[in-house]
């Protein structure tokens, strides 16, 4: 089972294409929100502005400005300002300076902008959702905002 959402409502099924039998999504719509947590063994075709939320074992092929929850064994072959946090055996390539980088399970990061090698380590993050948006904030962000409740 999963979910495609675009600005929190189902995306009509005329604007990407699944093949069952290769396990391949593609699509030319951008800002979207994939979510096959249940699936593994899953290709994606996609623009920039994606969020994932995957099992194991997935490849995906992007533009920039995406972000990656996943399990083990993905291989992603991205554009830059991308953010990853998976589980192990995962490697990134990258099309805008033909760099590999290999990612450590559990460890949150963010590749740098266009042109820039490398990465940036992300700090323990916390995830709260208002409405159907997930929204990432740092610990330091995520404590200041918790004492506004206390």
């Amino acid at each position: 089972m999963f979910s495609i959402t675009k600005d929190g409502k189902k995306l009509s099924k005329d604007l990407y294409t699944r093949d069952e039998k290769t396990k391949t999504l593609s699509t030319n719509e951008c800002w979207l929100v994939l979510d096959f947590s249940d699936c593994s063994d899953c290709t994606f075709y996609t623009s920039y502005g994606c969020t994932f939320d995957t099992s194991s074992n997935c490849t995906f092929k992007t533009d920039s400005d995406c972000t990656f929850k996943t399990g083990s064994n993905c291989t992603f072959k991205t554009g830059s300002n991308c953010t990853f946090k998976t589980g192990y055996y995962c490697v990134v390539v990258r099309r805008d300076i033909y760099e590999v980088v290999e990612l450590e399970e559990n460890k949150t990061i963010k590749l740098n902008w266009y042109l820039i090698k490398w990465y940036t380590n992300i700090g323990e993050t916390h995830t709260i959702k208002i409405d159907w948006k997930e929204i990432e904030l740092s610990e330091e962000s995520y404590q200041s905002f918790k004492k506004q409740f206390e």
